[in-house]
Formats: structure tokens, C-alpha cells, sequence
């Protein structure tokens, strides 16, 4: 075979190879996304046999529970009337651990189960310890006092009896790990005898007595196996479709998921919706910004300003009232009746009356806004930090000498942060299989068309050189040249020369 014939042989070959990779390519662009698609929802389903299912079931990611205090300066000259002066104390940081129990999948395509959860402190992380001395309101005395103010004052001077007898006082001083998770007092054991329906806790009273070693309730949500559409939506919690804490049925819905995942395939026009038994609500959050963690493309979603507004500022949050000033949400429905209010810490994006009422206090969005970071193709948060506050609304109750000449405030307990990101071994799986993977699927594809196209060409271009005026093979070979033309003026024989 001769070189050129080789050159010929070996254009083809690669003519050949380049249309099967264009085809490749052109197949790949069609099934591509599919195939993406199909991975990453078989992956993200509630399904044993998904990626995602022992995230689910035992979640690896480390989270912190760092709670912040404020320590009150002048509780003799509150019960004056004057203005409450408080200092943040803390972070006194905890690792949350949570695991679920009693896993059952239903006919319905439907998981139920129990998420339980315990802390253990973390003194390297915190700033003080769980001896720490704190001065707060003491809940029960003053709770009790505003909720006994349309009462008549005969009960009111035997509940100041009550208190006198059992050494309640306005504001107590008690320790981190007392005030965290519980205290006995013989004031509870006295209520608890003889109102035993009054308080939920029978034990020690504590404002996360009843979150360490136990459950969120019965949460039963949907798998996306047979119907991707629902995927994590609550289906129903402690057995029922809608709470009855509200007074509309708008706030009484149980929407969104459990908190923890939400359906893949985001756009900015996406909102995170879940139901938090904590603040017996469900909560929207709403897209802010994109961005990257360790690589990964996120969506940022923060809570809007309108989440803990009051029914005048925003209509829809009527049913949560009665309200006070915009930006605090009262509790008392599914707080045993107890004066509590929900809101951002310091009253962040509050009414700025409530933060002027209280010394001591400096809301800030860099500091105390809410931020949910997902990956928005798989919807898995990679980056949490939620943080809220709770407090207590107390004042002077005519017949309850405890409560003095206290002027009416919202007064903040404490505000907490629940954060965790993905790390570690946990996030080099998760990029790997549903980030690079499906990144690497999407470049294949028009690499192998460009390669196609780039191979497609070289037969195309040998041809049109070998059929160019200075090639080899354009040339007529001797033999097939015709005879030259004879001049006209040239002699028909020409003998030698002389």
C-alpha cells in the first residue's frame, strides 16, 4: 500500500470515528438531562436504597445549639417601673445529635417516624459553663400573674399568698444547666397535684426540658418513590393534617416538609417551606442570593420580613394573634398559656419599640438573620444557621404583690442558633456522586460533539487537497498526455543541419 493510499485509509478511519462521536455526542445532549434527572431522584427519595437515605435516617452532619442568654442588671429596678437592662451571655454551645426511630413505610408512599435528639456540652466551644449563674424572669411567677389578670382578686391575693408561701419571687437566679434543661421546685409539685392538667411537663421545668432525650412527635412524610411530585411533604404530624393552635385555618396548615430536605430541582423562584413543632407553625423562607460552599453551588433563602409580623402590617398573620408591636409572635396557644413571644434575636426586623424598651440590646442582620443554604439540584442544605429568640411578656398585675410596679415590656430570655454544615467524608460523597458525577455527564457530551465535528473534517479537507492544482494526483501521468500540436509554420521534415 503506498503512502498516499495509507493517507486516504487513515482520513477515513478517522472520518469514521468522528461521526460516532458526533452521534455520541448528539445522543448524550438528548438523554443526558434524563439520565441526570433520574439519578438524582432515585438518590433523594426516602428509599433504603438511595444515597440519601442514611443522611436521612441518621444524620451525619454536625450540629451545634449554641444558646445566648441575657442576664438581667437591674431586676430591683424593673419591679420600680423603670427600663430592663440586660447583657448577652454565652455562647453556651451544645452538639445535637439526632437520630430516627420506629421507621415505617406506608401504602400510601408515605414514611413515618420519630426523630429523637440529645445534646452533650461543649465546653471548648462555649464562652462560660453550665454553672454559670443567670439572672431571668422567673417564668412561672410572672406567667402565671399576667395569665391571672382578668381573674377575680380573690384568686389573685390567694396566688400571692401562694407564691409568698413557696418563696417565688419576680426574677430568679439559677444556673445555665438548671434554666437549659430543668429545675425542681415545690411550687411545680404543689400545681402539678392539684391542676395536673395545667402544665404539659410533670417533672422538672426547664425552657428545653422537653427537647433532650425526646422526640419531635410522629412525623409522617412523603417518599417520592412512586410520586416525585410530593416528595418530603408533610403528610401528617402527630397524626393529623393541621394543627389547632390558630385562629384561621390558613395558620393552622401543616405545610412544606419536615425541615430537613426539600424536593430537587430549585429555581429562584422556589421557597422553603417546613413545619416546625417548636414554634407550632409552619415557616416560609424565600430565595436571597446564589452562591458556592466548598465548590458547590448553593441557593441562599432567609426568612422575608413579613414571618413574625403582626396581622396589621400583614393580613395573612391575623390568625396568629392577638399580636403586640410587628415582629413578634405570640406563643401562649402552644406554650401551656404562657405569656411567650417568638422572633428574631435582639427583635431584629421587629418594631424598633421593642428593642428601645430594653437596654442593652443591638439587632443586627450580619448577627441575628436566619440563612438556609441548598444545593438546589439535589435540595439538600449544605450550610444551616437558624436562629431565633424567645421571650416573655410581663407587668404589674393589681393583687399579685410579686409583680410590683413592673411596666408592661416583651422581655427576652434568650435567643439560640441551630447551625451545621456538610464536612468531611459526608461532603466528599455528595460531590462526587451527585455534583461531579452529573458535572462530568454534561461536559462529556459536547466534548465528544466537538471531537465528532473536529474528525468529520479531516477526510473532508485530505479530499480537497488532494484535488488541488499543485497535488500529485491532479496531474495527468506521461503516457495519458495527448501528442503536441504542430505549428503551422513549422516544416513538415527537417533534415540535418547544415
Amino acid at each position: 500500500m503506498g503512502s498516499r493510499s495509507r493517507a486516504r485509509w487513515a482520513a477515513g478511519a478517522l472520518g469514521c470515528f468522528g461521526l460516532l462521536c458526533a452521534v455520541l455526542g448528539i445522543v448524550m445532549i438528548a438523554a443526558v438531562p434524563s439520565i441526570i434527572k433520574q439519578q438524582i431522584l432515585k438518590n433523594v427519595r426516602i428509599d433504603p436504597g438511595s444515597l440519601s437515605f442514611s443522611m436521612w435516617k441518621e444524620i451525619p452532619i454536625p450540629f451545634y445549639f449554641s444558646a445566648y442568654f441575657f442576664d438581667i442588671i437591674n431586676p430591683d429596678e424593673i419591679l420600680k417601673g423603670e427600663k430592663p437592662q440586660v447583657r448577652e451571655r454565652g455562647p453556651y454551645v451544645y452538639r445535637e445529635f439526632r437520630h430516627k426511630r420506629n421507621i415505617t413505610f406506608n401504602d400510601n408512599d408515605t414514611v413515618s417516624y420519630r426523630e429523637y435528639r440529645n445534646f452533650q456540652f461543649q465546653p471548648d466551644m462555649s464562652n462560660g459553663l453550665e454553672s454559670d449563674y443567670i439572672v431571668m424572669p422567673n417564668i412561672l411567677a410572672l406567667g402565671a400573674s399576667v395569665m391571672m389578670e382578668d381573674r377575680p382578686m380573690s384568686l389573685k391575693l390567694i396566688m400571692t399568698l401562694i407564691f409568698t408561701t413557696f418563696n417565688q419571687r419576680a426574677f430568679m437566679n439559677r444556673t445555665v444547666g438548671e434554666i437549659m434543661w430543668g429545675y425542681e421546685d415545690p411550687f411545680i409539685q404543689l400545681i402539678n397535684k392539684y391542676f395536673p392538667d395545667m402544665f404539659p411537663f410533670k417533672g422538672k421545668f426547664g425552657l428545653f426540658a422537653e427537647l433532650n432525650n425526646s422526640d419531635s412527635g410522629l412525623f409522617t412524610v412523603y417518599t417520592g418513590i412512586k410520586n416525585f411530585s410530593r416528595i418530603h411533604l408533610v403528610d401528617k404530624w402527630n397524626g393529623i393534617s393541621k394543627v389547632n393552635y390558630w385562629h384561621s385555618d390558613q395558620c393552622n396548615m401543616i405545610n412544606g416538609t419536615s425541615g430537613q430536605m426539600w424536593a430537587p430541582f430549585m429555581t429562584p423562584e422556589y421557597s422553603l417551606e417546613f413545619y416546625s413543632p417548636e414554634a407550632c407553625r409552619s415557616m416560609k423562607l424565600v430565595y436571597e442570593a446564589q452562591g458556592t460552599f466548598a465548590g458547590i453551588p448553593t441557593y441562599r433563602f432567609k426568612a422575608p420580613d413579613t414571618l413574625f409580623a403582626n396581622g396589621t402590617v400583614y393580613p395573612p398573620n391575623e390568625g396568629f394573634c392577638p399580636c403586640l408591636e410587628s415582629g413578634v409572635q405570640n406563643v401562649s396557644t402552644c406554650r401551656f398559656n404562657a405569656p411567650l413571644f417568638l422572633s428574631h434575636p435582639h427583635f431584629y426586623n421587629a418594631d424598633s419599640v421593642l428593642a428601645q424598651a430594653v437596654l442593652g440590646l443591638d439587632p443586627s442582620e450580619k448577627e441575628h438573620s436566619l440563612f438556609l443554604d441548598i444545593h438546589p439540584v439535589t435540595g439538600i442544605p449544605m450550610n444551616v444557621s437558624v436562629k431565633l429568640q424567645l421571650s416573655l411578656y410581663i407587668k404589674a398585675v393589681k393583687g399579685i404583690g410579686q409583680t410590683g410596679q413592673i411596666k408592661p415590656v416583651v422581655l427576652p430570655l434568650l435567643w439560640f442558633e441551630e447551625r451545621g454544615s456538610m464536612e468531611g467524608k459526608t461532603l466528599e460523597m455528595f460531590y462526587t456522586q451527585l455534583v461531579l458525577l452529573p458535572r462530568v455527564m454534561r461536559y462529556a457530551q459536547y466534548v465528544l460533539l466537538a471531537v465528532g465535528c473536529v474528525l468529520l473534517l479531516i477526510p473532508i479537507v485530505y479530499h480537497m487537497r488532494s484535488q488541488g492544482p499543485d497535488s500529485p494526483e491532479s496531474q495527468p501521468s506521461p503516457a495519458a498526455q495527448p501528442p503536441p500540436l504542430l505549428s503551422p509554420y513549422a516544416p513538415l521534415l527537417q533534415g540535418p543541419q547544415q
